[in-house]
């Protein structure tokens, strides 16, 4: 609650200059939503056979029922323009592979695991990501430096799938120390976490390292030791500060990415999240549920891309919305 009331004042204090910036924004958001929303409708309506088409073949009469029932019939332009409708008060239609549930009652279902467990990740990456890649720049061509790339590295080159593999082969498996599926208990939150973590970790950990190794190298870092300001200061006051603009703009998104569900962590584990539901819709052809998970996704990022560029003007006072450079 504290942010978003520090979020409310800053835009108070400033919505001569924000109001620009917002209208601007929201257009772009609603269109490129509405251009996701076609291209994903155009594909899926593209793709041979149907989401009642089966491997035994469905009787002409059943099929033509279970057409008219759904309206899948009507001519397409008349299909999509009910999609948009619904869209618009947010009625993502019904899922055709679970008879009797709407999409929206999957996403409603499925989100709560998946952002649990991407909040949980999401913590591990910022917590520890960004101050290892502080260290590591600080202590440059130094052992805890080449340590910590060379775990960065190896984190960044094994996929999350081989990950989740060995964390359930040996700590599931073998030693017994947590549960090879679910999330039932505390533990079971443990290996997807790891799992889901690992890339994000990495990546935020040599992006830190990167960028503020570029910082450090700028003049106003030398004048300010040159004047006597000291070293702890100039870290975090100044280097820290202005290497975090490419970290935040690459968090923005991945927070979006793993809140939202992973495909394969939550297919490996069994999670009953957005990610699972999404994968078992594509196996299905459930039009409704692709294009419903789809657009969720995209609304998502697209308000976590908004937040970024606000963080760019907490860390950066000279970056400013709506104002000429």
């Amino acid at each position: 609650m504290l942010c978003f009331w520090l979020l409310y004042l800053f835009f108070i204090e400033r919505r001569d200059i924000l109001k620009s910036f917002y209208i601007k924004r929201i257009v772009s958001m609603l269109v490129t939503i509405i251009l996701i929303t076609t291209l994903t409708f155009t594909m899926m309506h593209s793709i041979p056979g149907g989401p009642f088409t089966r491997e035994r073949p469905v009787p002409d009469e059943i099929m033509r029922a279970l057409n008219a029932k759904y309206n899948l019939d009507d001519p397409l332009i008349i299909q999509y323009l009910n999609y948009m409708k619904g869209l618009v008060t947010f009625d993502l239609g019904p899922s055709y592979s679970k008879i009797g549930t709407t999409v929206n009652d999957l996403i409603e279902s499925g989100f709560p695991a998946s952002a649990k467990i991407g909040l949980m990740a999401t913590a591990i990456i910022v917590i520890i990501g960004i101050p290892l890649g502080v260290i590591s720049a600080l202590k440059q061509n130094k052992p805890i430096d080449y340590l910590v790339m060379f775990l960065a590295t190896l984190g960044i080159t094994v996929p999350s799938f081989v990950v989740a593999t060995v964390i359930i082969y040996v700590f599931a498996g073998k030693l017994g120390w947590i549960p090879s599926f679910g999330i039932e208990n505390k533990l079971g939150y443990i290996g997807p976490v790891i799992a889901l973590a690992g890339y994000s970790l990495s990546f935020v950990t040599r992006l830190t390292r990167s960028s503020m190794l570029e910082v450090l190298r700028q003049d106003y870092i030398r004048t300010a030791r040159a004047n006597g300001i000291k070293e702890f200061s100039v870290i975090m006051k100044h280097a820290i500060r202005n290497a975090l603009i490419p970290v935040v703009t690459y968090i923005g998104p991945m927070i979006a990415a793993i809140l939202t569900g992973s495909f394969v962590i939550e297919k490996i584990f069994v999670i009953p999240g957005i990610g699972r539901h999404f994968v078992e819709s594509v196996t299905n052809r459930d039009y409704t549920t692709i294009m419903g998970i789809t657009v969720f996704y995209a609304v998502f990022y697209l308000i976590m891309v908004f937040f970024v560029d606000v963080a760019y003007t907490l860390i950066d006072p000279r970056i400013k919305f709506g104002e000429d450079k």
